[in-house]
């Protein structure tokens, strides 16, 4: 019968300034509605182990990795990652990856999984930006393809930002197709170039985005016969985030993640959901909108059981 793996840790959520503009309670606060609502039991709900030094280095320069790990991250670089790089910071970036590691094994097993976390696509190989330190999805492909698990991936970013990082890690690498569905006007200044950029006007609503979605990624899917998808379903494309220039509403945000779900599912290519950016200072509502995406997933299972 099919299951819907949840992964989750408590260390997700890091030591830092209450007043901080990183929404870090919502990791927490996801992981508690999804047990209040039923959706995350024990029976189907993973803890990872922190990722080593040796996946962090597929993705990432040694130098970096060994300087987030032993505390030695320059000013310069911290400040352009945006959190003070506490021992805590570090191991939430650790058991974030380890956790997207996880979740592709399972979506593997599976067919599909979800982080509570992930999605930290700024990081580039060099260093971390943007409230991002390592890239979780990077070393996750990384990984499954060392271990001979996968080799095509499609890496599909509808947060409102660029997933910049990812594209400059897999630049050159055909292996990857990196596409990113963007507020054209948003951070970063500095884009690189995914194999596919869609980048959006400022305000954009539900109607007009979810047909640019669904004219795509069909289309990326039948040409590249992926072995694995990554979904980075961030929430900031929301109309009330505080870091997006979009208009989405929460019926478009589950209409997209229905779309992207089913589409791949369809298709029979396993399924890695990552919850990528969501900005309000209202943690609880974010935490459930950022359940939708597992929501959604749990209702495509609940279909596929009465099929």
């Amino acid at each position: 019968m099919p299951v819907l793996p949840i992964i989750h840790h408590p260390a997700y959520n890091a030591d830092i300034p209450s007043q901080h503009r990183f929404p870090m309670g919502k990791f927490a606060a996801l992981m508690i509605y999804l047990r209040d609502i039923g959706l995350a039991v024990d029976e189907n709900t993973f803890e990872p182990a922190p990722a080593p030094s040796s996946w962090l280095a597929l993705a990432h320069d040694q130098t970096y990795v060994d300087q987030v790990l032993n505390g030695t991250v320059p000013q310069c670089i911290a400040r352009d990652i945006g959190f003070p790089m506490n021992p805590s910071v570090a191991m939430r970036a650790r058991c974030a990856t380890g956790g997207t590691v996880l979740t592709a094994r399972l979506a593997l097993e599976h067919g599909i999984a979800l982080n509570t976390a992930g999605g930290s696509h700024h990081a580039r190989r060099a260093h971390g930006a943007g409230f991002c330190v390592f890239n979780d999805v990077a070393v996750a492909i990384k990984v499954l393809q060392a271990e001979g698990l996968v080799n095509r991936v499609l890496v599909v970013d509808l947060d409102v930002h660029q997933g910049d990082g990812t594209a400059e890690i897999f630049s050159g690498d055909d292996s990857v197709f990196t596409f990113s569905v963007h507020a054209e006007k948003n951070y970063p200044d500095n884009k690189q170039n995914s194999n596919l950029d869609i980048g959006l006007r400022d305000g954009m609503g539900d109607n007009e985005y979810l047909g640019v979605v669904r004219d795509a990624l069909p289309k990326l899917l039948e040409r590249g016969q992926p072995d694995i998808v990554f979904y980075n379903a961030g929430v900031d494309p929301h109309e009330e985030d505080r870091l997006g220039r979009l208009s989405l509403t929460d019926e478009g945000l589950r209409a997209r993640d229905e779309f992207v779900i089913n589409i791949v599912r369809q298709y029979d290519i396993p399924l890695a959901c990552v919850i990528g950016g969501g900005y309000m200072r209202d943690i609880p509502r974010l935490a459930k909108r950022h359940s939708v995406i597992h929501q959604t997933a749990m209702d495509f299972i609940h279909l596929c059981r009465k099929l």
